[in-house]
Order: C-alpha cells, then sequence, then structure tokens
C-alpha cells in the first residue's frame, strides 16, 4: 500500500509539471528568462573584456617594453651587463617582475626563477605557467605571463610578470559574474513569470467568456482593462464580432418565429380557398378560374416574403462582396424612378427626382437598385394620395462619398420605434392594413451595411402634423468600410 502511494504521489507531481511545461506562461517566462540572461551575460562579457582584458593587455606591453631595453642593454655592454641588471631588478622587494637569463645547457646566470618553465610558448614566444615555487607579491602561488627569446651566443632570456593580482581579480569577477547570473536568473524568472501571469489572466478572461457562451449565454463580452494595448484592442473586436453574432442568433430566431406566425395565416387562407373550391362542386369555370387566381395572388406574396428573406440573408453574408465593380448610383437612382414613376401618378403623388451629381462607389448594382426600390415603395405606399415624394441623389460631403435620400409626406415613424423597424417582420400597427410583410427596410438595412454605408431615418418635414420620414443611404469614402 505504501508504494503503490509513493507511485501515486509521483504520477501526480509528474502530471503537475508536464502542466506546468506545457502552460504557455511557463513558457513565456523561460523565454524572458533565457532574452533576459542573454542580455546581461553580454553586457558581462564586454565588462570582462574591457576589464581584465585591459590589464592583461597593458601588462604584455609593459613587458614587451622591458624586453626591448634589456636587448639594447646586452647589444651595448654585452653579457656581463645583462646579467648586473637582471640580478639587480630581479633583487628589488614586492616586485612582482619574473626575469631569467640561462647558458644553452640551462645554467642560471641571473634571475628570480629556480628553474626554466616546462610550458611550451606560442607561436608570439609568449607562455602562460605556474610559479611553483615563488610566493609573488600576495605570498601565495600564482601564475606566470613572460616571452621568451635566444640572445646571440644561445642564452636564454625570460622577462614576465607575476599574474597573481590579476588571477584574484579574473576569480573575483568570475564569482560575481555567478551571483549577477544567478540574481538576473531568479528576477528574469519573476519576472517572466509576473508578466505571463498578467496575459494569462487575461487570455483566462476570453477564454471564460467563451465557455460561457458555448453554454448558451450569447450576452457575456469579454472584459477589457482599458490599457488600450493588443489585449484591449483584442478583447474590442471580439466583442464587436460577438455582439454581430448574437444580432444575428437573434435575428434567426425573430425570423423563425415571425415566419412561423405571419406566414401561417396566409397558408390557412390558402388552404382553405381550395378546400371551399373543392367542397362546392360547381361546373362554373369563372368560379374556379377565381379561385386560382386568388390562389396565385397569395403565393406570389409568399414567394415575395421568401425572395426577401433570401436577398437579405445573401446581403448579410457578404457573399455578393466579391462581385462588387464600380456603380453609377445616378444610373441606380433613375432606374429607380421610371420604375415607380407610374405607381406614385396612379395615386395622385407627386415624385420629385433630383440628380446633384453623379458619383461612383463600389458595390452591387443590383442590390442597391433593390434597396431604391425598396424605399421607394415604402414612400409610395404610406404616404396619403396627393402627397409628395422626393428622390435625391447627392455627391461627396464630409465623411461620405455619395447620399441618396427618400423623403415623403407620410406620417413618419416615432424616434423610439426607427432601429426596431429595420428587424424582420416588424410593422407598425398603421400599416397592418397595407399590404407587406415588414421585410423592406431589413432589406434595405442588409444592403446598407454590406456595403458600409449608414442608414439613417429622420422627419422630413420636423414639426408638421404628418411630419413624414426621410431614409438617407450614405456612403463611406473608399478606405473607409
Amino acid at each position: 500500500m505504501r508504494h503503490e502511494g509513493v507511485v501515486g504521489g509521483l504520477h501526480s507531481c509528474l502530471a503537475v509539471g508536464l502542466r506546468l511545461v506545457r502552460a504557455t506562461a511557463f513558457r513565456l517566462a523561460l523565454l524572458y528568462l533565457a532574452m533576459f540572461v542573454l542580455s546581461v551575460g553580454m553586457i558581462l562579457g564586454v565588462v570582462y573584456r574591457t576589464t581584465a582584458g585591459f590589464l592583461e593587455g597593458e601588462i604584455g606591453e609593459t613587458i614587451a617594453l622591458e624586453v626591448a631595453g634589456l636587448q639594447d642593454h646586452y647589444r651595448g655592454y654585452g653579457l656581463p651587463g645583462l646579467v648586473d641588471v637582471v640580478r639587480t631588478r630581479s633583487a628589488v622587494p614586492n616586485n612582482n617582475s619574473i626575469y631569467l637569463l640561462t647558458t644553452a645547457a640551462g645554467v642560471i646566470l641571473a634571475g628570480n626563477l629556480s628553474g626554466w618553465p616546462a610550458a611550451v610558448p606560442n607561436a608570439s614566444g609568449w607562455t602562460h605557467f605556474k610559479v611553483a615555487d615563488y610566493g609573488g607579491v600576495t605570498d601565495r602561488p600564482s601564475t606566470a605571463q613572460a616571452i621568451t627569446f635566444t640572445l646571440p651566443g644561445q642564452f636564454r632570456l625570460l622577462v614576465g610578470r607575476d599574474m597573481s593580482e590579476i588571477d584574484q581579480l579574473r576569480t573575483r569577477m568570475f564569482r560575481s559574474l555567478g551571483w549577477i547570473l544567478g540574481s538576473t536568473a531568479l528576477l528574469g524568472l519573476g519576472g517572466g513569470l509576473l508578466m505571463s501571469r498578467g496575459a494569462m489572466r487575461r487570455i483566462e478572461a476570453i477564454n471564460r467568456t467563451t465557455r460561457q457562451i458555448m453554454s448558451g449565454d450569447l450576452s457575456d463580452r469579454v472584459p477589457r482593462f482599458g490599457g488600450g494595448d493588443e489585449m484591449d484592442r483584442l478583447a474590442g473586436n471580439l466583442n464587436a464580432m460577438l455582439d454581430r453574432i448574437e444580432r444575428l442568433m437573434t435575428g434567426m430566431r425573430q425570423v423563425t418565429d415571425s415566419v412561423a406566425h405571419d406566414l401561417r395565416t396566409p397558408l390557412s387562407r390558402l388552404r382553405s380557398r381550395i378546400e371551399l373550391a373543392l367542397l362546392h362542386e360547381t361546373e362554373d369555370a369563372e368560379v374556379y378560374r377565381a379561385v386560382l387566381q386568388d390562389t396565385i395572388v397569395e403565393a406570389d406574396r409568399l414567394l415575395a416574403t421568401f425572395t426577401a428573406l433570401l436577398s437579405i440573408a445573401e446581403a448579410e453574408s457578404g457573399a455578393k462582396r466579391q462581385d462588387f465593380v464600380m456603380v453609377e448610383l445616378a444610373e441606380v437612382v433613375e432606374l429607380a424612378a421610371d420604375l415607380y414613376e407610374p405607381v406614385a401618378d396612379e395615386r395622385g403623388q407627386r415624385l420629385s427626382v433630383e440628380i446633384r451629381a453623379k458619383p461612383t462607389v463600389r458595390g452591387n448594382g443590383q442590390l442597391l437598385a433593390q434597396a431604391v426600390s425598396n424605399l421607394l415603395d415604402n414612400a409610395i405606399k404610406y404616404t396619403p394620395d396627393g402627397g409628395t415624394i422626393s428622390l435625391v441623389l447627392d455627391g461627396p460631403g464630409p465623411g461620405r462619398a455619395a447620399c441618396i435620400d427618400v423623403a415623403d409626406s407620410g406620417p413618419g415613424i416615432p424616434p423610439e420605434m426607427r432601429d426596431k423597424v429595420l428587424q424582420r417582420f416588424v410593422r407598425l400597427d398603421a400599416a397592418r392594413a397595407s399590404p407587406g410583410n415588414g421585410l423592406g427596410l431589413s432589406l434595405v438595412d442588409a444592403v446598407a451595411t454590406l456595403h458600409g454605408a449608414r442608414l439613417e431615418l429622420g422627419e422630413s418635414a420636423p414639426g408638421q402634423p404628418a411630419p413624414g420620414l426621410k431614409v438617407s443611404l450614405v456612403f463611406p469614402p473608399d478606405g473607409r468600410r
């Protein structure tokens, strides 16, 4: 049992360790630590090279100058003079200089070394060796750096410096570098964990929000920390996307409910009319003709509803954006005006068309024509007989590339209902008696969104008993969609 408990504990620790290694916070902390230690190590390396390396270079230059002086003295005074100089300099107390003058057979003539070092000089004649029997200025075993060369007569001369002070400096610097790198590693790891913890806390907030949304709560949003950094911008974009998804989901539910309610009545009426025609047997062909004509009218209304729904869905999906071309808005407006001018004349209404400019926008001409036609159809439908309707196309202005205004002299829409009427199947109480399916403005709004335009609803005659409705389709400048 004890063995199983130990094994279970080891498995648990291993699982925790694996989760820690796989955690993004831990990996970010390690990356931060590696970069931090690498940068500090490079800085310390430069400091070391500019201190110990500089001192070693200075010592090398001093030795080289002394060697040149001894060579000149040898050429001037011969071997006896060189022996006297080497003996004199070797006898100086607390001297860190090293001298050795020997014959070709190794007999010591002068100097403060007990024998020729066994170290092999490099190509430049420099050698670094341990001085085993020399205490140096610090009275401890030390190393020496020296240069060797052969004088005329096969005499060998060694001139160097005791490196004990440099060795101590190097040891202290390496020890200090170790402490600094260790402290840097701890600080870097702590800083990395702290920074990654803050980032992961914000990422976890996003994960928590997505889990809430996947569980069915579409109203939850990613919290923003107010710093204005990339994470806040990401949270803003995610929230905008979630708002869009929530609107689409809400619209889908509304469409389903509205289709179920609004299409049940015409379908029931269609079925009842056909059933009555079958129950009342008659040989009068006109009766059947009238029933079939009414049935066709009812079927056309149903088809128009489904066509409008499909057009809205197509516009909202953005699929038509791939087919965008440069569209002359003047041609779109003139086409819609020519189509609805006879309808307005039939009701005694006056339709005025004013084209102040001929701007072009990038879009889908068919959808834009359908949107303008829907606006004119609504205006004609809700304007009393004898009223006025205006269609104005204006060119570029502040913050816009073009603007299409459709205004009428009808009852208008109350301000509190202007956002609601853009939803599918929403109709005001005053419009229930008129034919329609409540999808006209929804389609216009979907087309405006597809083209990056704004749909603005206002009053055409503010303060009047019949304020009318003014709908503006404002296109943004290129590149601001």
